[in-house]
């Protein structure tokens, strides 16, 4: 029976004159066409003549040639063209290659866009934190393929627990895919997947009815343990949230406050971290003082932050705070409700006037000229203010202390 495979042998080919194709088997045949003298696969490839070129001879030898071919045979069982994975392996390799444009990286590319523009500071830091705290699913998906469904998974956890905070992230997103769209990042006929009116509004179940205003307090008259629980705690977040208590703040001020705003027992908040707009002075009472002083650094540096984090911004999360309410199992309460709490406590359980206590939360109150008249003299009263509400606050563990 005539041999099927290694039909040549070293005598045979280096006497070959002929011009032709010279079968080895197996698909090898040694080629002396047009005076070459060299070797080549042949085989079918859905339904077409294939030719694989092997080497010349004798550079390649006999025995070299048909390892090749071997080789060759093997790929073409496996289902791949021999010569297609050739010249993957020839194909250049990019040093680096071309590195997807991701949700992240284009919000955070975005936000640095167009953040000039926006008068408050922590607004700025709001928008990062707010993305990484509920959006991170996004941060990695390309930002051309972001979908409804991403959407949804970012949304829907939150939607009705935190319908305020969802609604506004709701919005951040749709922005940031719109900015997308009109640079050319995502197709121009595409819906924005996060937008509202006849797209998510028949996806997500009605919101409660949010009440502008009116954030879930904690009794007052509950504060003073709660406070000596909060002390107990060594987290950075416990400290900057005593803080926020004794001085009736709010978060974004706390968090945003730097050591070169401190003045003894004032701290001056300038006017772009106010909510109205407009510098406000806080009356520090001797608790507030002592929490900074278990924070305040031997080589203090005016422009760092009171309450730093861990994070790239070097603030700390505007969520840390009610993320430590949470791990204290503390319910139906907000860290901004404590400012209710304060305006309760001053007004069933004080002799201040009310306009005194309206001025310790930095609202507007009276005319602009009054204001200014006022701003000084006020000063002292919200002194006492203060010092009385701190100590209304640290009362059970001064019994405790005391016991």
């Amino acid at each position: 029976m005539a041999r099927t495979l290694n039909r040549l042998t070293a005598r045979e080919i280096g006497s070959i004159k002929t011009p032709g194709l010279h079968a080895d088997g197996g698909g090898l045949y040694f080629s002396t066409l047009r005076g070459a003298r060299r070797w080549v696969m042949v085989y079918q490839w859905q339904g077409k003549r294939r030719e694989l070129g092997l080497g010349t001879y004798p550079s390649v030898s006999l025995a070299r040639a048909r390892e090749l071919a071997f080789q060759a045979r093997d790929q073409i069982a496996a289902g791949i063209n021999p010569i297609d994975a050739r010249r993957s392996e020839r194909a250049p390799v990019a040093e680096h290659p071309p590195s997807v444009l991701t949700f992240g990286k284009f919000a955070e590319d975005y936000i640095a866009s167009v953040e000039e523009g926006w008068r408050n500071k922590v607004h700025r830091q709001q928008w990062r934190n707010s993305l990484r705290d509920h959006a991170a699913p996004l941060a990695a998906i390309p930002i051309d393929v972001v979908a409804t469904d991403h959407i949804l998974s970012v949304l829907q956890p939150i939607w009705l627990t935190k319908p305020e905070t969802a609604s506004r992230i709701r919005g951040r997103i749709e922005k940031i895919l719109a900015a997308a769209k009109a640079r050319g990042l995502r197709p121009r006929d595409a819906a924005n997947p996060a937008q509202w009116r006849g797209h998510l509004d028949v996806l997500l179940p009605k919101q409660p009815r949010m009440v502008r205003g009116h954030h879930a307090a904690m009794p007052y008259s509950d504060l003073p343990t709660f406070m000596t629980r909060l002390a107990q705690r060594p987290a950075i977040a416990a400290r900057a949230l005593e803080f926020l208590i004794h001085t009736a703040s709010r978060t974004s001020e706390v968090l945003g406050a730097r050591w070169g705003e401190i003045d003894k027992d004032l701290w001056s908040i300038p006017a772009d971290r106010m909510k109205a707009g407009v510098p406000h002075t806080v009356t520090l009472s001797m608790a507030a003082v002592g929490v900074l002083n278990q924070l305040k650094p031997a080589d203090l540096d005016p422009d760092a932050l009171v309450f730093p984090g861990q994070g790239a911004s070097g603030a700390l999360s505007n969520m840390s705070m009610e993320m430590l309410m949470r791990r204290m199992n503390v319910e139906n309460a907000t860290v901004h409700g404590f400012r209710s709490a304060f305006k309760d406590w001053a007004a069933n359980c004080t002799e201040f006037p009310d306009e005194l206590s309206e001025e310790a939360l930095a609202h507007i109150v009276g005319n602009k000229v009054r204001r200014a008249y006022r701003r000084g003299a006020a000063l002292d009263r919200r002194r006492k203010l203060m010092e009385a509400w701190s100590g209304f606050l640290t009362s059970s563990r001064a019994l405790e202390e005391a016991a």
